[in-house]
């Protein structure tokens, strides 16, 4: 059953890929969507089968590398964490597989497109099923590929060019620290394998390497590294860069990249390391810090993105902020909780999204949108219901999961926690504002686009919105029905027990009142409140905007990280290739080397013609001088 699991998303990719011509688009459709919605099928009855009857396994499907200390397989380990995100991985592709056969029925390159996302949903089951560090590798690299071709799926068109590549430069930062880390756990421990390096992390606190010269604790240092890696990946703050600028992909890309696969290894990849991290509180403080700072950053900025999937980008940015901070004040558990529900909703909203576009006749920008709720009545609906459980409203998935953060954060007890707990806070009220902000210039008011008519709006066929109605449902009961299962209550109580590690078990007291019921109440103010601002009276917008023209440029740049690294990063290199080509490269090593040695050729044998004159007396004059010489040679010697 495993084995199913893995490995079909990547025999329809290559059924796809490399018969897609042959067996048609349709063919190719119904084969990559049959194949991950069996995958995803089996992982929901592992997933119950380890709730129920406690499944743990670890197939080996074939010896990878044995050399010296080097031994590592090509495995699939079941247990906790792994079922939970296959049910994820799994369950949200073969939606997008579904919902893709509807969006991208005009385009030409269907196979094309269903074996990339096939083979991305490999990539990342690879990642999560992997019991051993150099697996993981494989799996993270994979998913970072794909998401070059899904991201750039679109090739003739330069921005979706450059984002890929975008995305593609960016990771491989993070990936750089990522690898050092794994090269840094096989130094220390002598092993990549997960089980064999997390039994020793305790006899090795206190070791110390020397790195650029500086005296480090060893497990700060490969959680440091190994955290790099993360933040390339799931887009933190200085590392995130890459995650508006996908948005060029086609809307499914979005739906799978942003909500439930890559942009969540990072978190998947902190939770597994549990038994590394509880033996480092300085990285795990540092991680809070990230965590915290990139929700609010994202927050920030989508207030005052137009484009509507980049505002639902932004919003990704900022839960997986929510879900590292959770990390770093070591409530693992409730990180993947916000992960799982997380899923539901942020795809629900991307492929909302992309039933609004697909009736805008591809047009993104919420300004050229609006009154178009009633031509749109199950799109609207289902994204209201993704909207108020992306915001935390009562008693809908994100409800449950973030006011936990938030509630953990508190109970973490230091200045980091506190900290952490109020912009957590703070972000939720701006994420109400935003996302209502979307909702009420995307549907009410008057209508913007001048392209087409409002009558030509209409509401997109039963194969995009069945999908829909499925994260809908997830997004209204997912937190409800599993808050036990992963906050470890009750029956579930040992859910967790192997898979991640707690050095000291979380608090089991209760926040004050005040911070339980702060974030609905501010969550359900800002409805009426984006309502007044953004609907009833748009005055008061324009008004903050022309006070606050600095700050909201400063939003508008996405706090100038694009313009900044340009100039450190872009110019500069740019600047140096262009002295090292002028100076170092044109001025020494052409001029004394081959543009040198060919005007030294050229030189002499100019001279050499001039011999050549055609007057015998010449001749016998250069024979009689080289056999003078030939004479001194052999006298002297």
């Amino acid at each position: 059953m495993e084995k199913l699991i893995i490995f079909l998303p990547l025999i329809a990719a290559i059924i796809s890929g490399f018969l897609g011509k042959i067996i048609g688009n349709k063919a190719s459709q119904i084969t990559t969507s049959l194949f991950v919605s069996i995958s995803a099928l089996l992982s929901i009855y592992v997933f119950y089968d380890v709730i129920n009857n406690d499944y743990t396994n670890n197939v080996v499907i074939a010896k990878w590398i044995s050399s010296g200390l080097l031994d590592v397989n090509w495995s699939i380990k079941i247990d906790q964490l792994s079922s939970v995100m296959l049910v994820v991985v799994t369950l949200v592709s073969a939606i997008v597989h579904i919902y893709s056969i509807g969006y991208m029925s005009n385009d030409p390159h269907q196979p094309r497109f269903m074996s990339y996302l096939s083979l991305f949903t490999f990539a990342m089951i690879v990642l999560v099923t992997s019991d051993n560090f150099l697996q993981l590798f494989f799996g993270w690299e994979g998913v970072g590929l794909c998401s070059y071709f899904l991201i750039g799926f679109w090739f003739k068109k330069p921005p979706a060019n450059a984002a890929a590549i975008k995305a593609f430069v960016v990771n491989r930062v993070g990936d750089f620290g990522f690898a050092l880390g794994i090269f840094l756990v096989f130094y220390v421990f002598g092993t990549l394998n997960y089980e064999e390096v997390f039994n020793q992390v305790s006899l090795f606190t206190d070791k110390n390497l020397n790195f650029l010269g500086i005296e480090l604790n060893a497990i700060n240092l490969i959680c440091f590294l190994l955290f790099i890696g993360a933040m390339g990946k799931s887009a933190q703050i200085f590392l995130h860069t890459w995650l508006p600028d996908a948005m060029e992909g086609p809307t499914p890309v979005s739906a799978l990249i942003h909500a439930a696969t890559m942009v969540t290894a990072g978190v998947f990849l902190i939770v597994r390391c549990s038994p590394i991290y509880e033996y480092s509180p300085i990285i795990l403080n540092f991680i809070t810090i990230i965590g915290m700072t990139t929700a609010l950053f994202a927050a920030t900025v989508a207030l005052v993105q137009n484009d509507i999937k980049k505002i639902i980008a932004y919003s990704t940015c900022s839960q997986l902020g929510y879900m590292f901070f959770a990390t770093g004040v070591g409530a693992y558990n409730i990180a993947m909780f916000h992960l799982f529900t997380h899923a539901f909703f942020k795809a629900l909203l991307f492929l909302g999204s992309g039933s609004v576009i697909h009736a805008f006749n591809d047009e993104q920008d919420i300004n050229k949108m609006g009154g178009v709720y009633k031509h749109l009545p199950y799109t609207y609906t289902l994204m209201i219901i993704g909207t108020l459980a992306l915001t935390g409203f009562p008693l809908l998935s994100g409800f449950y999961s973030k006011d936990l953060i938030i509630e953990f954060a508190y109970l973490k007890g230091n200045v980091t926690g506190y900290f952490a707990c109020a912009l957590g806070i703070f972000t939720a009220f701006l994420t109400s504002i935003y996302s209502w902000r979307l909702i009420f210039k995307t549907f009410h008011g008057e209508y913007n686009n001048k392209n087409q008519p409002i009558s030509r709006i209409h509401e997109s066929p039963l194969v995009m919105l069945a999908p829909l109605i499925i994260l809908a449902v997830g997004s209204m009961l997912a937190g409800f029905i599993f808050k036990d299962l992963f906050m470890g209550y009750g029956f579930f109580a040992d859910f967790w027990k192997n898979s991640i590690f707690f050095l000291e078990p979380l608090s089991s007291e209760h926040p004050p009142q005040f911070i339980i019921y702060l974030t609905p109440i501010l969550v359900t103010i800002s409805i009426p409140f984006s309502y007044y601002i953004f609907l009833k009276n748009k005055s008061v917008t324009n008004i903050l905007v022309d006070t606050n023209k600095p700050i909201y440029y400063f939003l508008k740049n996405k706090w100038y990280f694009d313009e900044l690294y340009d100039v450190l990063f872009v110019k500069s290199s740019k600047f140096l290739g262009r002295y090292l080509w002028k100076k170092i490269d044109g001025l020494i090593i052409d001029r004394f080397g081959p543009d040198g040695l060919s005007t030294l050729f050229k030189y002499f044998s100019i001279k050499a013609v001039k011999f050549q004159s055609g007057f015998i007396y010449q001749y016998a004059f250069v024979m009689l001088i080289g056999f003078s010489l030939i004479l001194t040679i052999i006298i002297f010697n």
